[in-house]
């Protein structure tokens, strides 16, 4: 039995709620957002599917449920350059959705950007366990590194770490042949600027987001144990501690059950070094 909440039901928190009750990630799911009429919509959108699946718009029961995904906020558009940018405009989206989490003791799935200042800033706001606040991303931006790599002929399994926007770390030293580092600049210029293409072509990117989320929560609702790239909130893993980064770890029933620390080679850790000093800089501004 798994009751899913989700904290903004907009482009992305509506396509989660939608994927999970089609594919019986959750048993109930509570739906907020802070335009009544819009949630109702939505609602009766997936109601009318008609799935025999129970729906709560009750904020107040979201800390009753096993998971939560925070997705409220204002989404990236072609006028915002970078994912940082977004700090300002969504911190107090973040305040305002801690009355929903306060008390709450299943696993958070933070996606609303800057995603690693904000799954810190919710931890640490509302005292949550840091081992149950996982921020999404990774996965994402590892599918668009392993598109690229296909485009350039290169095998290997695709693994990103390091912040979801401009500090992502392609890992390269964990491919089958070496890639040489002008052409890990190119790759990592591409990804940069990935999800632009199709936010000036649509407005906002959804079937990856979405996909990749729904099988975060599968990891966790389904206790599989994946190896995954996440956002976890550090103690001295690589070296940092007082942010949350993306990082592989073991992902299961009750958050990140292990923190895995690769090694990599010096272009890599020289990108995440800097990755890491990024991110701590944002979380040690959020006053938390």
């Amino acid at each position: 039995m798994t009751t899913l909440s989700v904290l903004g039901v907009g482009r992305i928190g509506g396509e989660i709620a939608y994927l999970s009750a089609i594919l019986g990630l959750a048993d109930e799911l509570v739906m907020y957002d802070a335009v009544p009429a819009f949630l109702h919509s939505q609602v009766l959108d997936i109601q009318h599917t008609g799935l025999d699946i129970p729906v709560s718009t009750d904020w107040k029961e979201v800390k009753h449920s096993d998971i939560c995904v925070f997705s409220a906020g204002l989404p990236r558009n072609p006028d915002v350059k970078t994912r940082a940018d977004l700090l300002q405009s969504n911190l107090p989206v973040a305040f305002e959705c801690s009355q929903a989490l306060r008390g709450f003791d299943g696993v958070l799935i933070t996606v609303t950007n800057p995603m690693d200042a904000n799954n810190y800033y919710l931890c640490r706001k509302n005292g949550l366990s840091p081992q149950k606040c996982l921020g999404f991303g990774g996965q994402l931006d590892s599918a668009r590194f392993g598109l690229e790599l296909r485009k350039k002929g290169i095998k290997g399994d695709p693994w990103v770490i390091g912040d979801h926007g401009e500090f992502q770390v392609p890992l390269f030293s964990h491919l089958k042949d070496p890639v040489r580092n002008p052409v890990r600049d190119e790759i990592l210029g591409n990804l940069r600027g990935a999800s632009m293409e199709i936010i000036k072509g649509k407005g906002g990117t959804v079937f990856g987001p979405a996909y990749h989320i729904a099988g975060l929560i599968q990891a966790v609702a389904e206790d599989r144990r994946s190896t995954l790239t996440c956002s976890c909130i550090l103690d001295g893993e690589y070296d940092f501690k007082g942010c949350s980064i993306g990082v592989p770890a073991v992902i299961g029933r009750d958050g990140v059950r292990d923190i895995l620390e690769w090694k990599m080679d010096a272009w890599e850790q020289s990108h995440f070094q800097n990755a890491g000093e990024f991110v701590m800089g944002l979380c040690k501004d959020l006053g938390v």
